[in-house]
This record gives C-alpha cells, structure tokens and sequence, in this order.
C-alpha cells in the first residue's frame, strides 16, 4: 500500500467535557529500514477529541497500511501523531509505540501533542 487510507472521523459526543480516548494497536508491523525485517510491536494513543472523534475501521486501515513501509521506530511514532493530529484536531494526544525484543533490546518511543497546555489528560 503505498497511499495511505484517510481516517475517518465522527462527531464528538461530548463536547463539554475533557475526557481520554485510549485505543491500544496489538498486532502493528512495519519494516526495518536497515535489514527489511519484520518489525512487530503494540501502538498506544491516547486523546482527549475536540470536535471530532476517531473511527477505528478506518485507523484499522491505515495501521495496516504501516505493514510493508520500512521506517525507522522514532519517524513511525511522530508520522502517527502527525497524521491524527491533522486528521481530528484534538485538544491533547499522545501516541506510544512499544517494539517487541530484537537482539535482547525493547524500545519504547513516546510523541504527545497538546493544543492547550493546560490540557492533559494524560499524566497521572
């Protein structure tokens, strides 16, 4: 797949009120750009919506579209952001990809976004 699907949106339900949206992407792949393996992990995000809400058929496919794109750990983590942030617009969201064992060694990259700083959801 080398277009990327468009994510689709619904309109927030709650607009009143701040709350958090976790979606957890178990099975995520894409491929090492130096080897062309494989590269297997879990895609966290998390967002409290503004006006709009994320629908998971649609962000089903573009994660799929990841599975043949060799790109590096730390892009992959911050293209997400950077899609979903222009896609729905949230008043905060971060996004945390954690990669499988590869040679004894895990890697955990974290990217979070807040259009307010005031915003965040996320800290506990």
């Amino acid at each position: 797949m080398s277009e990327k699907p468009q994510l689709e949106l619904f309109d927030n339900p709650s607009l009143k009120r701040n709350y958090c949206v976790t979606i957890r992407c178990p099975e995520f792949t894409s491929v090492c750009p130096k080897t062309a393996q494989p590269d297997f992990g879990e895609i966290t995000i998390e967002y409290c919506p503004d006006k709009t809400c994320i629908e998971l058929k649609s962000l089903k496919l573009y994660m799929q579209s990841y599975r043949n794109k060799g790109i590096f750990y730390e892009a992959l983590t911050n293209e997400i952001l950077d899609d979903l942030i222009s896609a729905c617009k949230p008043r905060w969201m971060k996004v945390t990809s954690r990669f499988t064992p590869r040679g004894g060694i895990t890697t955990d990259v974290v990217a979070e976004y807040s259009k307010d700083k005031k915003i965040n959801p996320g800290q506990r």
